[in-house]
């Protein structure tokens, strides 16, 4: 992801934290509890607004995270 300089929507805080999220999607993940979907979060330190943007996954790490259980 190109780091760029952030400026809040909400309230123009120009602070950040930056984390990640997993997330099931479709049924067959749901079922085996399979983790297949990863998001970079960014949320403003000031107000907690948060953007989520798509991080792409390969099929290697869904299988691992199938196998050691989600």
């Amino acid at each position: 992801m190109e780091k760029k300089q952030y400026v809040c929507d909400k309230c123009g805080n120009q602070h950040y934290e930056q984390d990640q999220i997993q997330t099931t999607g479709g049924n067959f993940a749901k079922l085996f509890d399979v983790q297949n979907k990863r998001f970079i979060t960014i949320s403003c330190t000031r107000c907690g607004y948060t953007e989520l943007y798509k991080e792409k996954t390969s099929s290697g790490m869904n299988v691992l995270d199938f196998l050691m259980g989600g």
